[in-house]
């Protein structure tokens, strides 16, 4: 059984603040995140792996944008968010 059958999935936008390589300036930018909150009940067909993998399953998010564009007109670039972390256990 696939581990996304566990959870419910919904999109949530956060801001976060980053600055532009290119022309530094700091501006506040809505980063998607998609939510994976764990279902109450274990989905039909599981077996004794999939529960034990249930039983251990937490809330959590995953970073859906790795770039966002400096909304400068001077600059226009697009760059990568410079944070390492893609996922976030609640």
């Amino acid at each position: 059984m696939d581990e996304r059958n566990f959870y419910t999935e919904s999109p949530e936008n956060k801001k976060g603040t980053f600055t532009c390589p290119k022309c530094r300036q700091t501006i506040e930018f809505p980063v998607r995140w998609l939510r994976r909150t764990k279902k109450k009940n274990l989905p039909p067909g599981a077996g004794e792996l999939d529960r034990a993998k249930f039983a251990k399953a937490r809330d959590y998010l995953v970073r859906v944008d790795d770039f966002v564009n400096c909304p400068n007109p001077r600059c226009r670039n697009r760059f990568e968010i410079p944070n390492d972390q893609t996922v976030v256990i609640l």
